[in-house]
């Protein structure tokens, strides 16, 4: 191989010819931005021609597309409503093409093709050159296709592979019912051209040790890929604000294509540490130059911490912290796996500031950059993992998750977010000799985080022979004795963290897949939001337990115990909006940055009095004593059963309604600290004043035709409280360069009142969007936002 040439991203039909490493890729821009003298990024976004059917001539350059449809990235193969997604729609070849020029200002540079996902093969075809398949649809591949490319016009082609594959996650034989989540097919990610000097910075780890030390350092360790031996210097800066904290550097002449150096930052006392509370992010500035002249610039921001998981517990920078967390699947309604850099955040951002977590789990598999990126800036603890459920195939596939890890760890490692790697497949069987290996491949590539993986009844079997990692995760759904919800002690001798738990389990009840469905049982529904609090508090009791990730955050598309193709274990649902399930987990803030009152069922029977089988109701809330009013008489004052829920930073409030209340009350729940009252909510019984509630999550979205944003309604109170169902539809209008991406009209029998559309930017037309919505009793309502 020369230096000059270099084809990564490989599939199976190529493991056998090139070497672990070549196969994953070069890491070009893994883990963070660049800049330079001589180098840029041409965004392949837009302007693209898809169609359904793959021949040999559609990847020519001379094939005539006319008819294609235009498209931008991200994209999925065929169009999803927000439920009933049928697998064998997207299970076939597609073909994608797009035609690019390269500017005169980079000819003589080296030019990488760079995809960040696709779901889930790509054979892409430069020039009518055919690259090397690959195989996998969760993490970056890049090719150079310098000599590839010729003046004027180029034209990319992408044949895309959306059939049950012999990569993780798919390859059993019982096809997509035989794991917990759809995987519908596409470019899912961005692509573009990454254009680069000859010699160039192709990753970075930033690794830092002794965090907890006067004498805390910064080692960072770069890749240079050199298709020459001349000399270059290396400098690493590190910069707070435009502050500069330290620097380092040195001169290198390469002697291999591929080449490590390594740097160090020290006389970094003045650094605070990143933690979720106060997560302290710094810049680091890497630049090659050659004859003091900058070739090419590499930036990444970065946080000082210390996470450990021990065998009393977990401790971040030092000290004692529960871990609070939830599952998190990146399927959306309508777009699958692609969604928006906005989207990706906002889950972040519900996820840390809305259920107020300090961890998340990247179920199944490793998720976006995007999603990462905001874990980091919001301080949100991250588990990340390797794709996966209950399988492992056979060699070929396992080569491929190995690979995957491999990938997974060199694009995230230098995230401060991520504190623990997931290096088996999600519940799969013990397989001692493939997790050594992912084991050992981990802690080579990144000694400075434990590996893990989540262990189910049975493969905890035989644990004490067959696992092989640092941290025991273990996936709990059983039931105590009394019905509530069980919670086995930590193992001895090991760091012990709960990875899944409550689920759509009915603790005590028949079945062990009950559907959170935000239409069904509501008595099943104030369930819920017990259920996570007594998970999170009876782990708490034990004092070795890391804390609890419980199963799960939003309802996503699945096969498995699911209605209409939905699975509905999430305390929110596909759209993204809390069911009564998130009281518990909405509750959890200090009152002093904002007072919550979350009841665990519906005000909205005829009687007055929670809808559901049960009379004794709880409500959830960060608040001293609570004051309850029916039909403006003080009944109740209640307070925090701290007896029942003696590990919780805020227990529920549990209150028995009266049998005998008559006619349409409302209720009013005032809310105290002390003598303060913090919040006041009420809530109407009588449906006469309802109304139909309609919000934009943003007011301004960006003109590149991929941007979007959320655009929920309902039907509400008059308090602006959402109704448990409601009946007919809502029909969506828009004026202004935008487009609607959902269901329109949108049916609200299905989603128990509520749902949620995206509004999408039209490429290079920026404006003022007007959206009206109508529903035949409930009224209209509007919103408007910015194209700019």
């Amino acid at each position: 191989m020369s230096r000059r040439k270099f084809l990564g991203g490989c599939g199976a039909s190529s493991l056998a010819a090139l070497p672990l490493l070549q196969c994953w890729g070069d890491a070009i821009y893994s883990a963070g931005a660049t800049s330079g003298a001589a180098e840029g990024t041409l965004s392949l976004d837009s302007d693209w021609r898809f169609a359904g059917t793959v021949t040999p001539a559609a990847l020519q350059p001379e094939f005539n597309d006319a008819s294609f449809a235009r498209i931008v990235l991200p994209h999925s193969v065929v169009p999803l409503s927000w439920h009933k997604w049928d697998p064998k729609t997207w299970e076939d070849r597609w073909v994608y093409r797009r035609a690019f020029s390269i500017p005169p200002r980079f000819r003589g540079l080296r030019i990488f093709l760079h995809f960040d996902r696709v779901v889930a093969g790509a054979v892409p075809v430069v020039n009518g050159h055919p690259l090397p398949d690959h195989l996998g649809g969760f993490l970056p591949f890049r090719y150079e296709i310098t000599d590839l490319i010729r003046e004027g016009d180029n034209l990319l082609a992408v044949a895309v592979d959306g059939r049950w594959l012999n990569a993780p996650p798919s390859g059993s034989a019982q096809g997509a019912a035989s794991i917990d989540y759809m995987l519908p097919a596409g470019i899912s990610g961005s692509v573009s051209l990454r254009v680069v000097p000859t010699v160039f910075i192709s990753d970075v780890f930033a690794k830092h040790a002794s965090v907890l030390d006067a004498t805390r350092r910064l080692d960072v360790i770069c890749r240079i890929n050199a298709a020459h031996d001349s000399p270059v210097r290396l400098e690493a800066q590190l910069l707070e604000g435009e502050l500069l904290l330290a620097r380092d550097a040195r001169s290198v002449t390469p002697d291999q294509p591929e080449q490590e150096v390594s740097l160090t930052l020290t006389g970094l006392d003045r650094v605070r540490l990143w933690s979720t509370q106060k997560p302290i992010l710094y810049k680091l500035v890497i630049t090659l130059l050659q004859d003091n002249h900058s070739l090419h610039r590499f930036t990444r921001q970065l946080g000082f911490r210390d996470a450990r998981f021990e065998v009393d517990g977990f401790f971040l920078n030092g000290e004692r912290l529960r871990i609070f967390g939830l599952n998190r699947h990146e399927l959306y309604p309508y777009l699958g796996f692609a969604a928006p850099e906005r989207l990706l955040r906002r889950d972040a951002e519900t996820l840390r500031y809305r259920f107020n977590c300090n961890m998340v789990r990247c179920s199944h598999y490793p998720q976006s950059e995007a999603f990462l990126d905001a874990c980091d800036e919001f301080g949100l603890m991250v588990w990340e993992e390797v794709p996966g459920w209950q399988y492992v195939g056979d060699a070929t596939w396992q080569n491929l998750l190995v690979r995957d890890l491999e990938g997974m760890i060199r694009r995230d490692r230098s995230h401060p977010s991520i504190v623990i790697w997931g290096v088996r497949a999600n519940e799969t069987n013990n397989d001692p000799e493939l997790y050594r290996r992912t084991r050992a491949l981990a802690h080579s590539l990144d000694g400075s985080r434990p590996t893990s993986g989540t262990m189910a009844p049975w493969s905890r079997k035989n644990w004490q022979t067959e696992w092989h990692q640092d941290v025991f995760a273990y996936d709990d759904y059983h039931s105590a004795p009394d019905g509530s919800v069980g919670i086995d002690p930590p193992l001895r001798g090991v760091p012990y963290l709960i990875t899944e738990t409550v689920g759509q389990c009915t603790y005590g009840g028949e079945g062990m897949h009950n559907m959170y469905r935000r239409v069904g049982d509501p008595g099943l529904q104030q369930e819920q939001a017990l259920y996570h609090a007594q998970a999170h508090n009876k782990a708490a009791n034990f004092s070795r337990c890391a804390g609890v990730i419980a199963w799960c955050a939003f309802d996503y598309a699945s096969l498995m115990n699911s209605y209409e193709g939905v699975k509905c274990p999430g305390i929110a649902d596909v759209f993204r909006l809390p069911k009564p399930g998130a009281a518990f987990y909405l509750a959890q803030v200090d009152p002093a940055a904002r007072a919550v009152i979350e009841p665990d069922f519906y005000w909205d029977s005829a009687l007055g009095t929670p809808t559901g089988s049960a009379r004794r109701a709880a409500i959830f809330s960060n608040c001293d004593r609570l004051e309850i009013f029916i039909g403006g008489t003080r009944h109740f004052v209640i307070h925090p059963d701290r007896d029942g829920f003696p590990h919780l930073l805020h227990p529920p409030f549990f209150v028995t309604f009266d049998a005998h209340l008559t006619g349409k009350p409302d209720l009013r729940i005032d809310g105290y600290v002390g003598s303060v009252q913090l919040l006041s909510r009420s809530f109407s019984a009588d449906r006469s004043a309802d109304r139909l509630w309609l919000e934009g999550d943003d007011q301004v979205l960006q003109t590149n035709g991929s941007d979007c944003t959320r655009l929920a309604f309902g039907a509400v109170d008059r308090f602006g409280v959402p109704r448990a169902t409601m009946e007919g539809t809502v029909l969506l209008r828009v004026d202004g360069p935008a487009t609607l991406v959902g269901d329109n009209p949108f049916c609200l029998s299905g989603t128990g009142g509520l749902g949620a559309v995206y509004v999408r930017s039209i490429a290079g037309k920026p404006g003022t969007v007007r959206i009206d919505a109508e529903h035949a009793t409930l009224g209209r309502a509007s919103v408007q936002l910015e194209i700019r």
